[in-house]
């Protein structure tokens, strides 16, 4: 396997504050790959550097080979990349299928013609359609966002980032306010994405995070401190000390 999105030594200023120091991270084509850490870690602001939300004070992000650490957000996706944030950005007023439609009209590039009936676009339908049978979201397809329960709120949002068809998929906290018998069912619609979707995600919820990752890393107060295999991280004692213990008995 090869590294389809990669760090070189990135580091994030605000003023004295070190948000990431000097972090090199390499995700494998087809990973399941888990960021862990305490509050203030780093997360966030590291999948911000990721996904051109903020710019690097120093250092590189690597996309499929390229440095595409000066391009703007909608130059990565475009490149494959495509993020979800931890608070839902939905269409409200729209159906589910409407808000779908819309985000493949946007790749395809029939976003210019938004106005026009969706029955126009049949082919951008159809595949929004399919999108949302994949996700086993066609039960609610014609229903609006803003009445369905927060965990299909969540995988609402996938839907919207899987429209772009990215490569590389960043998911910030997608069980984050999530309620537990909604979470589960929420994972297991990520676990079934295809392995050509790499996924790189923030999540504080290890149950979740160790049936789902094959890749753990772990930051702690900006940098990395260390990554492997779920069993390994779960023996690391460095890890135990300064977050695991405390995620598990939270």
């Amino acid at each position: 396997m090869s590294a389809v999105l990669q760090t070189r030594n990135l580091v994030k200023k605000f003023g004295g504050f070190v948000a990431t120091n000097d972090v090199s991270l390499n995700i494998e084509r087809g990973a399941r790959h888990a960021l862990i850490g305490p509050n203030g870690a780093g997360k966030t602001t590291l999948i911000n550097l990721l996904s051109g939300f903020l710019e690097p004070t120093s250092g590189e992000v690597v996309l499929k080979g390229e440095i595409v650490t000066k391009l703007a957000q909608h130059q990565r996706v475009k490149r494959g990349m495509v993020r979800t944030f931890q608070i839902n950005c939905l269409f409200a007023e729209m159906t589910v299928l409407e808000a779908v439609s819309l985000a493949v009209c946007e790749r395809l590039g029939l976003g210019g013609h938004w106005w026009r009936p969706l029955a126009a676009q049949r082919d951008a339908v159809d595949e929004a359609a399919a999108l949302l049978a994949s996700l086993h979201l066609a039960d609610v397809a014609n229903e609006q966002t803003r009445n369905l329960a927060y965990g299909k709120q969540r995988l609402i949002e996938i839907a919207l980032a899987l429209a772009a068809k990215p490569q590389v998929l960043l998911l910030d906290e997608p069980a984050a306010g999530v309620p537990t018998s909604e979470s589960r069912e929420l994972f297991e619609t990520i676990a079934r994405l295809p392995r050509e979707v790499t996924i790189l995600l923030i999540e504080h919820d290890m149950d979740l995070v160790f049936r789902f990752a094959d890749r753990i890393s772990v930051m702690v107060n900006g940098a990395l401190l260390t990554e492997n295999t779920p069993d390994e991280i779960a023996r690391d004692k460095r890890v135990k000390e300064v977050y695991l213990g405390e995620a598990l008995d939270g």
